[in-house]
């Protein structure tokens, strides 16, 4: 801690101020030795107090005194005397100069607690949700995590420890805590836990019934025996807090002028419009269909995530101060900036559906599976609907998620439905629970096949496709697939309707002419 004036080196007088490393009953004396003497000192610690070993013992040796006793005066001195500078949780990196011309470089870690708005209360200890081993008291007992080093710490304010980033939060695309609220709900503390999850995701129902778990994945527990059922008590916390009487969600005064327009209701528009009326800005969203929500409540089936959650949680944004425009389709960019946004964020998602380029794909019978989905959640199949009649078989081409939950709502619509996909069976793209809940409710998979053509009759009516089996298939740098079948293993799989569900793509037509999205390069290009 060197002055920096610009004389030359022969030229600087001593700076007049002393680093004593070590807050121990050492440190302290010599600090306050030196500070007596009219020196600046800077007291640096490694831990969140000063005190050191010291402060550990509970009788010196050999006179059997009180070692607390003993160095209280001390610890009182050193922080209320007025050229001793304190500095905790911090350890010295680097020292560079010589005599008189020291430069020293100290890290200080967070505390994550303002130390000089503290005054110790111990409020937050008594709602900490969270054990850990106390390495002051060698282990042997626990402490929260939030803490305060000993009763008589200098300075006099808590502090949290934090060991990195927890693996189950790196892996969740949205950093949820999950180790916080299943912290709180082991303590019954369930309001508590739903708002800690809220502060991640606004989707917290929703989630706990169709995420895919990474975190679970990551979890540490699984090196014991198995990983928490975090997705499972994300549900069970949401469903017990909903169960009970809804709290009114206050509305969020704007900070600014500013208006901002999202396009699309689903869960990337609903997510930023709630993040942007948190920091206080005006927000519009706009969405083509007469419900909010895009894919989730379009695209995923009502037996997998119900109406109520999603209107539950759509309703708590909107409470927010959220402006949503039901069946208003943004059909030119510049004439919302004529209206006066001054941004514009869309969020239209990929929900336009692929079609195979093989033989037949544009025949009446076939479906898309983003159109199938979102038709069978606004019930536009029925007995009296002659727009979208089904016949008795189905044949959904695709091994993902999106194609056992095809196959699964046309088994609901009283169908026999078969799949076929590329992939082997244990390799397929879709989860493994998610495929064997298909198979549980009679749907065939057949694997390992590659489709040739849509065959039709002499009428025109679909009657099956053509496949051939795989041996092996791979894609070569550029995306192209590269197939070895096996010889002589031509079929034909019967339906009556086929389903493409071989992915989806971003649909931005409505931006106009000359600008579109390259799906090999996953980016925009204009």
């Amino acid at each position: 801690m060197g002055n920096t004036s610009p004389l030359t080196q022969s030229e600087k007088q001593p700076s007049g101020a002393v680093l004593v490393v070590g807050g121990g009953i050492a440190g302290m004396q010599a600090s306050l030795d030196l500070a007596d003497q009219g020196f600046k000192v800077y007291m640096v610690e490694k831990e969140t107090a000063i005190g050191g070993k010291m402060a550990q013992f509970d009788k010196t040796f050999p006179t059997n005194d009180c070692a607390m006793c003993t160095i209280s005066p001390i610890l009182v001195e050193v922080g209320r005397h007025p050229n001793i500078e304190v500095i905790t949780n911090a350890e010295v990196q680097k020292i560079e100069g010589k005599v008189g011309d020291f430069h020293a470089k100290v890290i200080c870690y967070p505390r994550y607690i303002d130390a000089s708005k503290c005054v110790a209360c111990n409020d937050c200890v008594d709602v900490c949700p969270v054990d850990v081993p106390d390495p002051f008291n060698e282990f042997l007992v626990d402490r929260r995590a939030v803490y305060k080093l000993y009763p008589q710490a200098v300075p006099n304010a808590y502090a949290i420890r934090k060991e990195g980033i927890a693996p189950c939060r790196d892996a969740c695309p949205a950093g949820q805590r999950a180790q916080g609220y299943i912290a709180l709900a082991s303590e019954g503390r369930w309001e508590d836990a739903l708002r800690v999850i809220k502060m991640d995701n606004p989707f917290p129902g929703i989630c706990g019934r169709i995420c895919n778990h990474r975190c679970e994945d990551a979890c540490n527990r699984g090196e014991y025996d198995q990983p928490v059922n975090i997705r499972a008590l994300k549900r069970y916390i949401t469903d017990k807090v909903y169960a009970g009487e809804r709290k009114k969600v206050e509305k969020i005064e704007p900070k600014y002028e500013n208006h901002i327009a999202v396009i699309g209701s689903g869960p990337a528009g609903l997510t930023a419009a709630q993040d942007l009326v948190m920091a206080g800005y005006l927000v519009t969203v706009y969405e083509t269909h007469a419900v909010a929500g895009g894919m989730l409540r379009l695209g995923v089936p009502e037996f997998r995530l119900p109406d109520e959650i999603i209107d539950r949680e759509v309703q708590d944004i909107i409470d927010l101060g959220v402006n949503i425009k039901l069946n208003h389709p943004v059909r030119d960019i510049d004439n919302l900036f004529d209206e006066g946004y001054e941004a514009i964020l869309i969020a239209t998602g990929a929900q336009k559906g692929v079609r195979l380029p093989i033989p037949g794909a544009d025949h009446k019978d076939v479906l898309i599976n983003s159109d199938f989905l979102r038709d069978v959640r606004l019930q536009k199949y029925g007995d009296n609907d002659s727009q979208n009649k089904l016949g008795k078989k189905i044949l959904v081409l695709g091994g993902g998620n999106v194609a056992i939950d095809c196959a699964r709502n046309a088994v609901r619509l009283d169908k026999k439905v078969e799949m076929a996909c590329l992939e082997p069976a244990d390799n397929m793209p879709a989860h493994e629970w998610e495929i064997r809940d298909a198979v549980e409710e009679g749907i065939k998979i057949n694997n390992s096949r590659t489709f040739e053509r849509i065959i039709s009759d002499e009428n025109g009516k679909m009657i099956g496709v053509e496949c051939t089996k795989v041996a092996s298939f791979s894609f070569d740098e550029n995306g192209q697939l590269n197939l070895e079948k096996v010889p002589e293993s031509e079929h034909v799989i019967e339906c009556d309707n086929v389903i493409f569900s071989v992915g989806q793509r971003v649909g931005l037509e409505f931006l106009g002419e000359g600008v579109g999205v390259d799906l090999s390069l996953k980016k925009t290009v204009d």
